[in-house]
């Protein structure tokens, strides 16, 4: 089995990532069948001390937080986060190292006889695209002997398949309204699913939160006695510069103040740097070695692409993957705090099921072009849907069909001091980052301390 065979046995199976409203119930998603997926292999989902992260924004950077600065500290350490921009490699890293052509396809043939076993005998179901990953995930981090795992959950927390791991640190990042048909109508509700990763007696940090929010996080604590760790209460932060390219910050945690300079643009992100560090603390009272220069060279080196990252200048172009009401904000938040530009043109598409008259809202006062348009992406809502969602709120929007014909229109349409914000969805900043690659242009910004290592030449 050579890799694209390998990649497209796992799509073969079941994926609720392009499959809009899918009920969040065991009857879908059942544990016990990863469980029995994972046992001829040993259980190497319990070999491996564990972070785990929940969360409706940020989960994604926190993880790539915690993870480089484990890494700067001497760790081996796994990194498991979805969805990908590019090649499902992205999300199994090692040590800043996608996993291999090579060692992803021999996991899949090794996996796959174990996997009709289980789905012959569907005692709790059948097995889906994302639970087979995530059994390639802990056996390549069990085998790579990496000190660490840190964990993204996929969807909710309390039924994803990344649940069946006992972690150390719980984290749980902003929740908002997203995912709504699948995870709850309610921000109380959305947050029961993601505490649902809380483990008996473990530490959690939590982001700050919404007051329901709150309230359900610190109950599941109660109930599981586990420490509870506030970020805004227990650990806080202060802005103290940046440019277009980073942003410097003082995080003023339970054990330490830390001076941290972060690649990364949005006020947002200085939060989830501020939970980081309250989660790399609680791993270090719990034994782990990590100094001060350790976070700081960590947290100087994360790379976390398609959110509010410059793709090129003159006019700038800007992709991020805000992907609801509460995301779209804090967005626009950020374009006018770090941008000087004359005319702001906005190309945005999303999924089918997230809340377009919400996001529509926030777009309708901030941009003086907006045009929608669709990724290839299964779950994309049509161009057709989107503009009657925008006409009930009397928003003028050209269409476009795909997203490079919306991109090379506003590029055509823009000027030098002019900026375009691509959002919405990661498949539409996917998609526009691979078109904007294949253009000239003015370069967007200098290359990285450190990269993520793709040990795959040709991918």
């Amino acid at each position: 089995m050579n890799y694209r065979q390998a990649e497209d046995y796992i799509l073969s199976f079941t994926d609720y990532e392009k499959i809009p409203g899918i009920a969040y119930t065991s009857a879908n998603y059942d544990l016990r069948r990863m469980e029995k997926l994972l046992r001829p292999l040993g259980n190497p989902h319990l070999r491996t001390r564990t972070v785990h992260i929940a969360g409706t924004k940020g989960k994604g950077s926190t993880a790539a937080m915690v993870a480089q600065v484990l890494i700067a500290g001497g760790y081996n350490t796994g990194l498991f986060t979805s969805p990908h921009l590019h090649t499902l490699r992205e999300r199994i890293r090692v040590s800043n190292s996608l996993i291999s052509e090579a060692e992803f396809a021999a996991l899949v043939a090794e996996l796959k006889p174990i996997v009709e076993t289980v789905n012959r005998e569907a005692a709790y179901g059948q097995l889906t695209t994302f639970e087979i990953l995530a059994a390639i995930v802990f056996s390549h981090f069990s085998r790579s002997h990496v000190d660490f795992q840190v964990l993204e959950v996929g969807l909710g927390g309390r039924l994803d398949a990344t649940n069946v791991a006992k972690a150390e640190v719980c984290v749980i990042t902003s929740v908002s309204l997203d995912h709504t048909e699948i995870l709850g109508d309610s921000v109380a509700k959305i947050a029961a699913e993601k505490a649902g990763i809380i483990k008996p007696g473990c530490i959690v940090v939590s982001s700050p939160q919404a007051k329901e929010a709150t309230a359900v996080i610190e109950e599941v604590c109660r109930q599981q006695q586990a420490n509870l760790i506030q970020v805004g209460r227990d650990v806080t932060w202060q802005r103290t510069g940046g440019n277009l390219y980073q942003q410097s910050v003082i995080v003023h945690g339970r054990t330490g103040k830390y001076s941290l300079t972060v690649p990364l643009l949005g006020d947002y992100q200085l939060e989830n740097a501020a939970t980081a560090v309250a989660a790399l603390e609680a791993l270090a009272w719990v034994g782990t070695s990590i100094s001060a220069q350790d976070m700081a060279q960590g947290f100087s080196q994360v790379s976390w692409p398609g959110r509010l990252q410059i793709l090129c200048r003159e006019p700038t172009v800007v992709v991020d993957g805000a992907h609801n009401a509460y995301s779209m904000r804090k967005v626009i938040e950020a374009v006018k705090t770090y941008f000087d530009y004359d005319e702001c043109f906005v190309i945005f598409g999303t999924s089918c099921d997230k809340d377009v008259p919400g996001m529509a809202r926030e777009l309708k006062s901030f941009a003086d072009n907006i045009m929608i348009t669709s990724s290839s992406h299964p779950r994309a809502a049509s161009t057709s849907a989107l503009a009657e969602e925008f006409a009930k709120l009397e928003i003028e929007a050209k269409v476009a069909e795909n997203v490079p014909a919306a991109l090379s229109q506003a590029l055509a349409l823009a000027r030098k001091r002019d900026l375009i914000l691509v959002t919405g969805s990661l498949f539409v900043v996917a998609e526009a980052t691979d078109y904007s690659s294949r253009q000239p242009a003015t370069p967007a910004s200098p290359p990285r301390q450190q990269g993520t290592q793709d040990t795959d030449k040709q991918s």
